[in-house]
């Protein structure tokens, strides 16, 4: 273990921390209000050494550790239990041991998840503000970007609540679903706005909409709504229905002059059978024998075709009956869909009345989420829309459009493109863009097609739309670093609240890295590098730099990081002022105060 340097051995002020970095993002968080907002969350356990509080915030700092399990804690090769320099940074007394964090996560509650939620959205919201208001500014629209990723849990456990098969890392396996939305944030490349867990069997189709409406929950703004789309939609959905109804009386008259013709042949067999029956009886009381031609025989012959007709009527009938079921099935959907239509409507005109800052905004999203009806509501919500087909027939559709005259245009280095403007697609109402990819890899040829709706040209600048297109990497890139930095791809706990919780504070502390590295850059402008930027790699930040040692020299207004000799930034100091003021811009119309600790 490294001596304690000279200067520093007479301070009692001073400590050493194996985990470096979470010294100046506790400072940092209880600038913010984090550490009072989570003190703040009700649990349901008993306080025993420390509180439940304490060990809540003890789980985040693990994840910001970039802990795998959450033994490691405590049997960790740095045990963040022992590190009371670190929990002095984030004004605990000390930590709990990882049996007493799992213990409480397990005590938590759905009111317990509802507060710990509130509280992490209270503490983002000037930041999100701020970059919203940046991006307003500086591009004067707002993009983002949602998906679905898996959360793969053992195929043969039964612990996990909720959990269910689907289709998760190229394979179907047990666990669940987390839908992610995220925003372009000018300052830090990606913030995350909303995570949401669903059992596995989920499918992106049906989350489209609760994307968008996690992102404008958490951002505050949203686009024009399209009424005038939506009524027009409207008023030829009417048309069909009328259509659908008419074509339900007729098949309702079918099925009643089939019943009637049914009746008829009915009536006249009966007939004929009480007069084969009568004949039969006079011909045994004479004893006449059946010839072919007599009356009895041609009385047998006219209750057969009576016989035969009745079986036609029947069919007849019977597909009179399941034609007008069809109609009243497609009659009733029609009704359903324009019940839905109008309260769309009704919606979209309160929230244009209450919306005075309407704005531009794109959504991307992958070819999970670009069915017909999905790209028709992000539509008519204001959305300019940047999607992706993934059913091979839309794509086989597409190739036979072809010809070998076509001109292709290069796009990358081993891609092309060709495209249509103002096409349309299966139950999508609307003109859309398309374009279809071709994508040269070895000897095989591969293809794609590209979906967009908005005002961007983008059929005369092929190569933007798909460089602007494959601009969604960077929320494949988040999700990367979720699993791979913060160790998302293991749940470290099974209870329900304490699952939901580590997806929360997973997302959180992507962004509290970077918010933090941005602080940390303003406060110490001197430092260098890798702390010499406002935007340094959050993987170096958590694996390196939050598992390294080094000296805390405690001042009244702050501290004086100094690694040790045995980390990797031997030689560095960070002098924290956290007297510093922190200033975020403020939105517009809005006001926010950072108290100091």
């Amino acid at each position: 273990m490294s001596q304690l340097p000279t200067e520093t051995q007479n301070a009692p002020a001073a400590a050493l921390t194996s985990h470096a970095m979470l010294v100046p993002w506790g400072l940092f968080a209880r600038r913010i209000g984090l550490v009072e907002a989570l003190e703040g969350v009700p649990i349901p356990q008993r306080q025993r050494e420390y509180t439940p509080q304490t060990k809540l915030i003890e789980f985040l700092v693990s994840i910001l550790a970039g802990c795998a399990y959450l033994k490691d804690i405590s049997h960790g090769p740095h045990p963040l239990d022992q590190d009371l320099a670190a929990a002095r940074a984030w004004g605990q007394e000390g930590w709990a041991d990882y049996s007493g964090v799992s213990r409480t996560l397990k005590a938590c509650t759905e009111e317990t998840v509802t507060a710990m939620k509130e509280a992490l959205e209270e503490v983002s919201r000037p930041f999100i503000e701020r970059e919203v208001m940046l991006a307003l500014r500086d591009r004067g629209v707002l993009v983002y970007d949602g998906d679905l990723t898996g959360r793969p849990v053992s195929n043969t456990s039964t612990t996990y609540p909720g959990v269910a098969f689907g289709w998760m890392s190229d394979a179907v396996q047990l666990g669940y679903q987390a839908a992610l939305v995220s925003m372009h944030s000018p300052s830090y490349g990606r913030l995350w706005l909303s995570v949401e867990q669903h059992p596995g069997d989920t499918v992106s189709s049906s989350q489209a909409e609760a994307l968008v409406r996690a992102a404008e929950a958490r951002t505050g703004a949203r686009p024009w709504r399209r009424t005038d789309l939506l009524r027009e939609r409207i008023a030829q959905h009417k048309a069909v229905l009328q259509e659908a109804e008419a074509k339900q009386t007729r098949a309702q008259a079918r099925l009643e002059q089939a019943r009637g013709r049914l009746a008829q042949v009915e009536k006249e067999r009966q007939r004929w059978a009480q007069e084969v029956a009568a004949l039969s009886t006079l011909y045994r009381a004479r004893n006449r024998p059946e010839r072919p031609y007599s009356r009895l025989a041609q009385a047998r012959r006219k209750l057969a075709v009576r016989e035969r007709r009745i079986c036609r009527r029947q069919k007849e009938m019977e597909r009179a009956r399941r034609w007008l079921e069809r109609c009243r099935r497609k009659v009733a959907g029609f009704e359903a869909e324009l019940e839905t239509l109008e309260q769309r409507l009704a919606q979209f005109i309160e929230d244009n009345r209450t919306n005075p800052w309407p704005i531009r905004a794109i959504f991307r999203l992958d070819g999970g989420f670009a069915s017909g009806p999905n790209l028709a509501l992000l539509i008519e919500m204001g959305y300019e829309v940047y999607s992706k087909a993934t059913n091979g027939q839309v794509v086989k559709a597409w190739r036979r459009r072809v010809t070998p005259t076509t001109t292709w245009t290069r796009v990358g280095k081993n891609a092309e493109m060709v495209a249509w403007e103002g096409e349309r697609i299966a139950n999508c109402p609307y003109p859309l863009d398309v374009a279809l990819e071709r994508f040269q890899t070895g000897d095989e040829k591969r293809y794609g097609v590209l979906l967009h709706y908005g005002p961007e040209p983008v059929t005369t600048d092929l190569r933007s739309w798909f460089t602007f297109y494959n601009g969604r990497q960077i929320i494949e890139a988040g999700i990367k670093e979720g699993k791979n930095v913060f160790q998302m791809h293991r749940l470290k706990v099974r209870s329900p609240a304490g699952l939901a919780i580590q997806e929360e504070f997973a997302a959180f502390a992507a962004n509290f890295v970077r918010w933090a590295a941005a602080w940390l850059h303003e406060t110490c402008p001197d430092a260098p590098a890798p702390f010499d930027t406002a935007r340094p790699s959050v993987k170096q930040m958590v694996r390196v730099a939050a598992n390294t040692s080094a000296w805390v020299i405690w001042q009244p207004q702050g501290c004086l990081l100094r690694f040790t000799e045995l980390s990797t930034f031997a030689g560095v100091e960070l002098e924290i002022q956290d007297c510093v003021a922190f200033q975020l811009a403020l939105p517009l119309f809005k006001s926010c105060v950072f108290a100091p600790i």
